[in-house]
């Protein structure tokens, strides 16, 4: 995929120089993909406004014949890319190649535990992520998409896609809500229940300097997150959170709505005690946002096997649960 998408910006970026068509014979790395999704990804710096334009317009054609941006390509299909004017290239970044621990991998799917502090994709004044250090380390890799996102300060399991037809299975998995995702928080406060449902809508919105941000509203996007007490300590609860819906920064913002923000967060979390346990030597102590994708159950997107993922609590967040079983360790 990385070679097709330099192949086709190169022959977009060459009509910048006088009229020309590129035509692009899709193969399995494409099969299944949406023409408008398709062509977003590999004209990059073309405005979308543009992309759908084409679209409309009837210049983009598949097999010689008009579509329109659902339609979904096939292996085998000639899509006709008529000349688009792309934003001024970008200064070339390196990026260096990484590996990361992995917790499962197969020739349909990658699954690796991610670490806390590293954004799962560039963008947002982040040079680069995980999915363009992995590429880079897996110059042979065919396609390799991100399945689900993690933010950048969430630790753990983080899926992606080595072939086109695993994504789309997943996806379908995502959206009918049957894949069972399960993360442990450390919270300010003692919960008083074991249990506790969190039903309150999202709404995503931007600050003054550009910053994304989400807020409990009720014109927001319904959003449904399941806590369990696993643990309570002075002033503090470890607990498990089930996602039911996968809104952006939902965990965060719901318990932080409940009156039990994550320690560590930066966004939504108790700012003081932040600090305070960020201080060097501070007992206890912890320099991150307790927040971990520990548990991922699916079914296997070729054979259907009902399968289920785990990623091992940080060091640093074990660490900071031992300081707070010892006597004395919080209050």
């Amino acid at each position: 995929m990385n070679e097709l998408r330099h192949r086709i910006e190169k022959e977009v970026r060459s009509a910048q120089s006088g009229p020309q068509v590129a035509y692009v014979t899709i193969g399995d790395e494409a099969d299944g993909q949406r023409i408008d999704n398709y062509l977003l990804k590999v004209a990059k710096g073309v405005p979308k406004s543009h992309v759908y334009r084409i679209l409309r317009s009837g210049e983009v054609r598949v097999n010689k014949g008009r579509v329109d941006a659902t339609y979904r390509l096939k292996a085998g299909d000639v899509v006709r890319i008529p000349p688009m004017r792309v934003a001024a290239a970008e200064s070339s970044q390196y990026v260096p190649p990484a590996s990361f621990p992995v917790l499962f991998e197969d020739a349909h799917m990658l699954v690796i535990d991610k670490p806390a502090g590293i954004a799962v994709h560039g963008g947002s004044g982040v040079a680069f992520g995980v999915i363009e250090q992995l590429r880079q380390a897996r110059p042979e890799a065919k396609f390799l998409e991100l399945v689900h996102r993690l933010d950048r300060e969430t630790s753990g399991i983080l899926m992606l896609a080595k072939k086109r037809s695993a994504l789309v299975g997943l996806h379908e998995q995502i959206r009918g809500n049957t894949m069972d995702k399960r993360y442990y928080a450390c919270v300010a406060g003692e919960m008083p229940n074991a249990r506790q449902h969190a039903r309150f809508p999202l709404f995503k919105y931007s600050t003054a300097d550009g910053e994304r941000r989400v807020r409990v509203q009720e014109d927001g996007l319904a959003s449904h997150t399941v806590f369990n007490r696993i643990g309570i300590f002075s002033g503090f609860t470890l607990v498990e959170a089930e996602l039911k819906t996968g809104r952006t920064h939902q965990i965060r913002v719901h318990l932080s709505h409940l009156g039990f923000p994550i320690v560590g967060d930066d966004k939504y979390g108790d700012f003081g005690l932040n600090k305070t346990l960020a201080r060097s030597g501070a007992v206890p102590g912890l320099k991150r946002m307790f927040l971990h994708a520990h548990r991922l159950s699916f079914q296997h997107p070729a054979s259907g096997e009902a399968m289920t993922v785990s990623a091992p609590m940080p060091g640093e967040c074990e660490a900071f649960l031992q300081q707070l079983r010892q006597p004395g360790g919080a209050g």
